[in-house]
């Protein structure tokens, strides 16, 4: 393949609105079947893409990100989707963007510190700065558009108003976080990290190997406490899509062609 293209990830289909029905209606787009995943190759809003759905958990992210690396040879990768806000100032509803990402789940002590990715000699991962600032520009857009998200569905969700958007540290981890003493454990451990999620820090291990930009941006569905598992799938289509939807309209035109 030629031309460079950007990667777009999610863990759940919701988590990508309807870009891909997007991509089909406006052009040809190629599909591409590897490794139980589905890759669309086209162009969205002006851009060259490779879109897929990494699945949950950090092994399932991992395989794709790799795969849209050294199969489909994308310059730069962006994982959208949703996470548990953490952070004392991040309410349901805001956008947190990753400016470094941990796994919260990873322990190899006493060979080496706790969160520290063995003989990686470090427990962080970077985001990219340009294709992050470029998501918090598209995200202030979002957030700015009325429209979006309708006044009768921000007080069914019971979202702030203003809803807001975070930088910051990303914890990443193969347990969904739903309990209230889980989540206490984590902010104790971890004071910096806005939210928590899944993939992003399995991504950007993979990405840091390759050397490709990465960036991600997550809608934060619910505190990781014991009200976590509540209207989520209401959450998923009614808001979270709707902000993936606008949220990527507004990056695409954004970034270098």
């Amino acid at each position: 393949m030629n031309m460079k293209r950007l990667g777009i990830m999610a863990a759940l289909p919701q988590e990508l609105g309807d870009l891909i029905a997007q991509m089909q209606a406006a052009g040809e787009v190629r599909t591409v079947t590897l490794g139980r995943r589905e890759y669309y190759v086209g162009d969205a809003h002006g851009r060259a893409v490779v879109v897929t759905l990494a699945r949950i958990g950090k092994v399932a992210a991992a395989t794709t990100a790799a795969a849209l690396i050294e199969r489909f040879s994308v310059s730069r990768i962006v994982f959208t989707g949703t996470a548990g806000g953490l952070h004392p100032s991040v309410r349901v509803g805001d956008t947190v963007i990753g400016t470094e990402f941990v796994q919260h789940d990873m322990d190899a002590s006493p060979i080496f510190p706790r969160y520290e990715v063995p003989l990686y000699g470090r427990s962080r991962f970077l985001a990219d700065a340009a294709l992050s600032g470029c998501l918090a520009q598209a995200a202030q857009c979002v957030l700015q558009d009325e429209s979006v998200i309708d006044a009768d569905t921000r007080a069914r969700f019971g979202l702030g108003a203003p809803m807001r958007i975070h930088q910051g540290l990303i914890a990443s981890g193969d347990r969904f976080v739903s309990r209230s003493e889980e989540a206490a454990a984590l902010r104790a451990a971890l004071p910096d990290a806005m939210a928590v999620e899944m993939e992003a820090a399995a991504v950007a291990q993979v990405c840091h190997d390759h050397g490709v930009p990465f960036a991600a941006v997550r809608n934060i569905s619910d505190r990781a406490d014991d009200q976590a598992h509540v209207d989520f799938d209401a959450y998923l289509h009614d808001v979270a899509g709707r902000q993936a939807r606008a949220l990527i309209a507004a990056l695409l035109p954004l970034l270098p062609a």
